[in-house]
């Protein structure tokens, strides 16, 4: 999957540690551990409990509230880590400090771990939290008009219940690593002074897992491996198969994780910039544009300073109707190269550009592969972004300019704890992945296979053309053959009159559903957040209500527990 459209990157909010912030929590918890062995050797019980409450949906501001949970401890608080769909308004209210870590999804969303509480917090039977003392820590993207978004809405309504706070909420951009340690530390001391915390924890309360060196800095060079053409030739669409080498990394993997890629831009676009620019011959801006700098998406401080530059232009016209999907649909099909162009003699210079675009991240892409089956290669399923002249960053970096055995590829793990395979083998599975949203489901059944796993699995897949876009139809096949995947439903939207989805066929077998979510079944989907995943779940929504006759509102209720009991989850983009 990628996870960035041409208008904008749609990586999920809680972006991955650095080594700079990996390197600040192991000396921040090892020096409050040290500080509280100094201070206190008695072991005495916790004066406090710290309630750490996250919302994610990659699973970074989890890792990030365990080790706050765990710095609290080694303060002599009792610390705990809970997701926030996890608390009850009642439970909330019993609480006296509270710590919320939560990234945005998509465009000012809640992530799908936090909105049931946030329904819970803004409903008119919400309790008082005179008692509670809280702070919050936004992670979120500047590129984004939604700024951090959750974390506001969460700020804003605890204190209109009375709460007070700790700490004002500080809204952390991609690079979170310095305003989140200072936050953190910030409000540590707070509630130990607040509390007479003196220390006394053990430094081994701390909760950790196993840390990669390998991150968005120091990314790992990867040999790429394969790099083959999925979809057919005569396809609308370029899917690929992509397999990185793991060599002597040591990364580990489980089904369900996404793989950070770090692409480079193309480098016939860096010289079309600087020749327009009239800066060809200046290769340190070279190589800064080619691995440094976002130059095919601007920024919206690119946007501004091309609109104060030309108020009567075009760009100043679609701006000023304060619509940011007519925004949107006017800058499609156009990079920033573009609107250079347009901008004609107003148009910035190198030097004033510069500042105004955004760093190059890394693209996310929901690993295809298991460790059991392939515990030494990492699969991708990617679908090539190219619209005319335009191309998406890392799509087209791994289809164009790696080959089959390139080495130097910078990679590094996206650990995603909450979209993953049952633990229990028994346990069946429904899987709705259209297009490349196959992908983590591929892994599932791999290790589903590998496993020996009892439990069925129920697959729906779609795409638009059976003859052309029916990727892994063969190994499918295998595993419908050997009994690992029990249901294959597939819709193929564009080969009959009527459009056909998904959902359709989720409906179809309405009664075979519902009767699998009775049996304990896990529902998992992947793939469009915009439309697809939202059409997929009014159709487990519809499917519940028909089979249940009881109403749009049990049905909600019904889907909700099964949220709560992490057996509907999505990994949407």
């Amino acid at each position: 999957m990628t996870l960035l459209p041409p208008t904008g990157s749609l990586i999920p909010a809680d972006a991955p540690f650095s080594a700079q912030q990996e390197a600040w929590l192991a000396g921040f918890i090892a020096g409050i551990a040290a500080a509280g062995r100094r201070e206190d050797v008695s072991g005495a019980a916790p004066t406090a409990t710290l309630n750490v409450l996250y919302g994610t949906q990659t699973g970074n501001a989890e890792f990030l509230a365990e080790e706050l949970a765990a710095g609290a401890r080694t303060r002599g608080l009792a610390g705990s880590a809970s997701a926030l769909d996890t608390v009850t308004p009642a439970q909330l209210a019993a609480m006296t400090h509270v710590l919320v870590i939560t990234s945005t999804y998509g465009e000012g969303e809640l992530p799908d771990n936090a909105g049931l509480f946030w329904e819970a917090l803004q409903s008119d039977t919400a309790p008082r939290l005179e008692g509670v003392r809280y702070a919050v820590l936004g992670l979120g993207d500047t590129g984004y008009d939604d700024f951090c978004q959750a974390a506001k809405l969460i700020d804003t309504r605890l204190e209109q219940l009375g709460a007070t706070r700790l700490h004002e909420r500080v809204d952390c951009d991609v690079d979170f690593e310095e305003p989140a340690a200072e936050w953190t530390a910030a409000v540590l001391e707070r509630v130990a002074a607040e509390t007479g915390a003196t220390g006394g924890g053990s430094a081994e309360a701390v909760a950790s897992r196993p840390r990669s060196p390998w991150n968005k800095r120091t990314p790992y060079p990867s040999r790429l491996a394969v790099n083959r053409l999925l979809s057919s030739p005569r396809s609308e669409k370029e899917i690929r198969h992509y397999e990185f080498d793991l060599g002597d990394s040591g990364i580990t993997y489980e089904a369900g994780d996404a793989l950070a890629v770090v692409p480079l831009n193309d480098e016939a676009l860096v010289r079309a910039l600087l020749d327009h620019l009239g800066a060809s011959t200046d290769e340190e801006a070279a190589r800064l544009l080619r691995t440094e700098r976002e130059i095919r998406t601007p920024s919206k401080e690119l946007i501004a300073d091309l609109v104060e530059r030309a108020p009567s232009g075009e760009l100043a016209a679609v701006v000023a109707h304060g619509d940011r999907s007519d925004l949107d649909s006017w800058l499609w099909g156009r990079d920033i190269l573009d609107l250079l162009r347009d901008a004609g003699p107003t148009a910035p210079t190198l030097t004033e550009l510069l500042p105004l675009l955004r760093p190059l991240q890394a693209r996310q892409y929901s690993i295809s592969s298991s460790p059991l089956a392939h515990p030494d290669r990492i699969h991708l399923t990617v679908a090539s972004v190219r619209y005319g002249r335009h191309r998406g960053v890392a799509s087209t970096y791994l289809a164009d300019r790696t080959g089959n055995g390139d080495t130097g590829v910078g990679i590094y793990l996206q650990p995603n704890p909450t979209f993953g395979v049952p633990a229990d083998d028994d346990t069946p599975m429904v899987m709705i992945g259209p297009g490349t949203g196959i992908a983590p489901f591929r892994g599932f059944l791999h290790e589903r296979a590998a496993r020996g796993a009892t439990g069925r699995n129920w697959l729906f897949f779609g795409d638009r053309h059976r003859e052309t876009d029916f990727v892994y139809e063969d190994e499918l096949g295998e595993l419908r053959q050997r009994g690992v995947l029990t249901e294959l439903d597939l819709a193929f939207s564009r080969d009959q009159a009527e459009k056909v989805y998904v959902q359709t066929r989720m409906r179809e077998r309405s009664r075979e559903l519902y009767a699998w979510l009775e049996d304990g079944a896990h529902v998992y989907v992947c793939g469009d957040a915009s439309r697809m995943a939202k059409d997929v779940e009014a159709a487990l929504l519809a499917v519940v209500a028909e089979q249940r006759g009881r109403g749009d509102d049990d049905a909600a209720e019904y889907l909700a527990d099964l949220r709560r009991a992490k057996r509907y989850v999505r990994d949407v983009y």
